[in-house]
């Protein structure tokens, strides 16, 4: 197999878009992000299928439903407290809490509403519960160095399914 064809152990390099299916871009890059193919990142949707055999300049479209993206929106991640009880620093759409369960597992939150003196978190990934348009660029495929390697194994960073914030 050529070395610029997509396939397990080569290093692929991808610019991606992510929009609402109506044109609305909720999420892009230029820069372009890498992982392994076949290592530690699962990528979202099926796509790691769909650009296996791909080389560089091959761009591919999918269509996702909220279970092959970011999962649906689970209601239970969502909280909302008296405004009065959240420390000050947190009083802004958008802030980031880190929460802590009964098991010592934490989980990030970010504020999505504060009204009627009521703030709201969420733990849901942004994208959850949609269906997204994907656009992904392949812009480079090549065998990763020794260094890179080892990054995979402690997880990668194009489009994993645990979600980009």
């Amino acid at each position: 197999m050529p070395d610029d064809i997509i396939s397990a152990g080569k290093l692929v390099a991808l610019t991606y878009r992510i929009d609402d299916g109506l044109g609305n871009v909720l999420e892009q890059t230029e820069i372009p992000v890498t992982y392994i193919h076949g290592g530690q990142t699962e990528l979202i949707g099926g796509m790691d299928a769909a650009i296996s055999g791909r080389r560089v300049g091959d761009e591919v479209d999918l269509i996702l439903d909220p279970d092959e993206g970011f999962g649906p929106h689970d209601p239970a991640l969502t909280f909302t407290d008296d405004l009065e009880n959240v420390p000050p620093e947190f009083h802004f759409v958008g802030a980031e809490v880190q929460m802590e369960n009964e098991r010592g597992e934490t989980r990030h939150f970010y504020v999505t509403r504060i009204a009627d003196g009521k703030l709201t978190v969420d733990g849901n990934h942004p994208l959850a519960g949609r269906t997204l348009r994907v656009h992904v660029r392949v812009e480079d495929v090549r065998d990763p160095t020794h260094a890179e390697l080892s990054a995979d194994l402690g997880g990668g960073c194009a489009l994993p399914r645990g979600g980009l914030h």
